[in-house]
């Protein structure tokens, strides 16, 4: 179903660095009211900075998404006040592992945010979408979701868990007139992703991966995957038995 209407309220999370800040900016007009979160004020407010001198009416919401109650709190508030046409569940963060694995308290930071922190979002939102009859949720997911990489396990696990999420969602939202797209973009060229110790084949800079999530937003799909290449060579490899798929990340350099 094509989109007809541009959404005029746009709310986005993780916004004050990286892709969602280059999603606020490439949203970012006049007509158009920015609801941003993030966890730093001085960063965040920068960009809110930046988007009003594009001309768009911008509400910003401080809070760590690690702390669920305070944040679905916070950002429902922010939510109530201006109603939203599109949600984009973008905050993420990232962890590597060395050659013992990955630390419990990194583990659990990754999980809180990417997993628990994504379902609070959409939490909060459902109810304002279901009022209206109307809506749409963008879940940021990964194509490391498709295949689990060996030096961001944790990462790529909460990745393929949203990415089901949203699949399973899509179906139950659809009665209610709410559309949901799962996004996985390929590497993208922020501070997360810098973090990242391995090579990164056909790195987009976040202000082309925003340009390519808006576009496809429009048209209100179901999955919206990029870059294409690294697209399909994922998806091949995540047709492989597990065994084969790991022996191949592997021997490109990914493995541990």
């Amino acid at each position: 179903m094509a989109e007809t209407t541009p959404p005029g309220v746009i709310a986005i999370t993780g916004a004050s660095s990286g892709l969602g800040s280059a999603l606020a900016i490439e949203y970012a007009a006049p007509g158009v009211t920015l609801l941003l979160h993030g966890r730093d004020d001085a960063r965040l407010g920068k960009v809110a900075a930046e988007c009003t001198q594009r001309g768009a009416r911008v509400m910003c919401c401080i809070a760590d998404l690690k702390a669920a109650d305070d944040f679905m709190q916070r950002f429902g508030d922010m939510l109530a006040a201006s109603p939203p046409d599109l949600l984009i569940v973008n905050a993420g963060v990232t962890n590597t592992a060395d050659a013992d694995g990955e630390r419990w308290e990194d583990i659990s930071d990754v999980i809180d945010v990417n997993l628990r922190g994504a379902l609070a979002t959409v939490a909060t939102a459902l109810p304002l979408f279901r009022a209206r009859r109307r809506g749409q949720i963008a879940l940021v997911s990964s194509l490391a979701a498709r295949v689990g990489m060996p030096v961001t396990p944790t990462y790529s696990a909460t990745k393929a868990a949203i990415s089901n999420y949203g699949d399973a969602m899509r179906t139950l939202l659809a009665p209610a007139g709410i559309s949901l797209t799962v996004v996985m973009p390929g590497f993208i060229e922020t501070p997360m992703s810098r973090r990242f110790p391995s090579a990164k084949p056909l790195l987009l800079s976040a202000e082309d991966a925003a340009r390519r999530i808006r576009t496809g937003l429009a048209q209100r799909p179901a999955r919206i995957s990029f870059p294409w290449s690294l697209s399909l060579g994922m998806w091949l490899l995540s047709a492989l038995p597990p065994g084969v798929s790991q022996r191949v990340l592997g021997l490109l350099g990914y493995g541990r």
